[in-house]
This record gives structure tokens, C-alpha cells and sequence, in this order.
């Protein structure tokens, strides 16, 4: 099982000192999530609250994903990133290609997407693109993506995005391809994600709600004959941060923790220091005593 420190709603002068914190406690990745703008009126529902309310204050932080892990690469050696997830409907396929190459480019292996479809009406409606083709212009941008970031000439012609032949250096390096996570527990999500992802990311779940999801990422990899490829899963427990309460998700399947440690660890969440330190509590009381066991799901 990986860990990855979750930098949602994270100051930016904060970005960096947390991810070196997370690299030299051992932690294996950092992640980004994606808002572009907070509509101060939204018509539609968060999809992962009971009551449908956002949870986040109006002035949270959120660093844009693209600008956040390039940053986080050049302070760091060895930690991964990726988006978790970005909301990739919201902008054109070939700009995120153009980026997202650029960075795999400069920091070869090291480099994630997590893709999503985004809940807010105004977002698309603001960004002038269309909310209700989403799942299916999704579905094109990953393979657009996939195509241009490989390097070469190449040219795609589909429902929703057409064009001729044309090719975007850098492209990422032919030796480090840059997996792509779909989010989404919807059943179409699992379906996609196990059909064109290298992997699936969640959101927030329970051990009873994880169990059926594994399940279903399963059922649907097993349809699209893939069953035995290598498919990493991703989410954020809701469990205590104990390797009695971790090591069982791991025997489920989860092949990634995605996790916010200083919320588990006392102290004021919001203090800088206890942050950092929260960091190193973590890895020292859960990651590397599960990585002394050896579970087999």
C-alpha cells in the first residue's frame, strides 16, 4: 500500500515545505486537487456529502494542480504527483496535453493525471463548455491525451473534438508513460475508469462503502478483459489512522491511501507546525509499520 499527502485547501507558502515534510518522512506521493472558482450560488448538488453542501470555505485554497506539481517536482527528488482529481471537461484537451507533456517532460516517472467530471453547473456554463456531454467528452479527451503526450504526429476525429494531423513536443518521456486515474463512484466512473484508466481514484469512503467499489472496479475489469493488467485504487478512508484499522483495506484491494494526516494526529489542524510535524507522526505510526507487514489481498 502507497500514501499520498493530500494538499487540498493547503496556503500556497505552505505547498512546498509540507511536500519536502511528506518526501523525507517517506511518504510515496503528493496530490492536487482542482477548483477553478467558487460560484457564490451553485444549482447543482456535492455529490459526496449527505446534504449535498459543499464542506470548504469560500476563501480555501486551492493552487492550480498544473501549476502546483511542476512547483512541488523542482523542490523534491523522489516524491510522485498527480491530480485528484482534475476536472478535465472544463477545458480543452490539447492545453492540458500541451501542460501536462511539458511536466512529465521535465520530471520523467514522477508525473499522475486524475481525471473527473466536476458537479457545479456554473463551472461549465462560465468556461463555456457543455455539462451534460461531460462523461462522453471525457471519454475522448483521455485518448486525445494519451495520443499527444506520446510524442509523434498524430490526429483524432470524434464526436466532440476534431483535428488533423499535428504533433506537441516535449512529449513525456517513452520510458516514463503518465498514468491516468479516473474518479467517480458512479457506475459509468467505475466503468470508465476500468476501461481506459491505469487506475481509479475515490473519494471519501467507509470500509462498507470501499468493499462493493473494489467489487465493482473488478466486475468491470473483468468485462473489458483486463483483468490481470496492473490498476492501481485510490481513496481517502475514513478509518482512524492505525495500521489495525489500515492494514484491512489494504487486504480489500486499496492500493493507495489518500490521506490529510494532521486531522488525525490532535493539535490545531490549521497550525503550520503541527502540519509538519503531523507528517512525519503518520508516517512513523502507520506507513512504515504497514510496509513491515506483508499483505496480500
Amino acid at each position: 500500500m502507497q500514501f499520498t499527502l493530500a494538499l487540498a485547501m493547503t496556503p500556497p507558502e505552505r505547498i512546498l515545505p509540507l511536500a519536502r515534510a511528506a518526501e523525507d518522512a517517506g511518504w510515496d506521493s503528493v496530490c492536487f486537487p482542482d477548483s477553478v472558482f467558487y460560484p457564490e450560488q451553485v444549482s447543482g448538488e456535492y455529490p459526496f456529502t449527505p446534504d449535498g453542501k459543499r464542506f470548504w470555505a469560500d476563501d480555501s485554497p486551492f493552487v492550480d494542480p498544473l501549476v502546483g506539481m511542476p512547483a512541488v517536482a523542482a523542490a523534491t527528488q523522489r516524491v510522485n504527483l498527480y491530480t485528484n482529481v482534475l476536472k478535465t471537461p472544463l477545458r480543452e484537451p490539447l492545453l492540458v496535453a500541451k501542460s501536462l507533456g511539458s511536466i512529465a517532460a521535465m520530471f520523467p516517472g514522477r508525473i499522475g493525471l486524475g481525471v473527473g467530471l466536476s458537479w457545479i453547473p456554473e463551472e461549465f456554463r462560465w468556461l463555456g463548455q457543455e455539462m451534460k456531454t461531460r462523461g462522453k467528452r471525457l471519454d475522448e479527451q483521455i485518448e486525445i491525451m494519451r495520443l499527444v503526450i506520446a510524442g509523434g504526429y498524430v490526429e483524432y476525429h470524434g464526436q466532440h473534438y476534431d483535428f488533423d494531423r499535428l504533433r506537441m513536443e516535449p512529449p513525456a518521456s517513452p520510458d516514463h508513460p503518465v498514468p491516468i486515474y479516473v474518479g467517480g463512484h458512479s457506475e459509468p466512473g467505475l466503468r470508465r475508469a476500468a476501461r481506459v484508466g491505469d487506475g481509479w481514484i475515490g473519494a471519501q469512503v467507509t470500509p462498507d462503502s470501499l468493499e462493493p467499489l473494489i467489487a465493482g472496479l473488478r466486475t468491470e475489469l473483468d468485462a473489458a478483459g483486463r483483468a490481470g493488467d496492473p490498476f492501481e485504487i485510490k481513496a481517502t478512508p475514513i478509518v482512524p489512522a492505525t495500521v489495525d484499522d489500515m492494514a484491512p483495506l489494504a487486504a480489500m484491494g486499496l492500493t493507495d491511501v489518500i490521506t490529510v494526516p494532521w486531522y488525525f494526529a490532535g493539535g490545531d489542524p490549521n497550525d503550520f507546525q503541527h502540519q509538519l510535524d503531523s507528517v512525519a507522526w503518520f508516517a512513523e505510526h502507520v506507513i512504515h509499520p504497514l510496509r513491515d507487514l506483508e499483505i496480500t489481498p
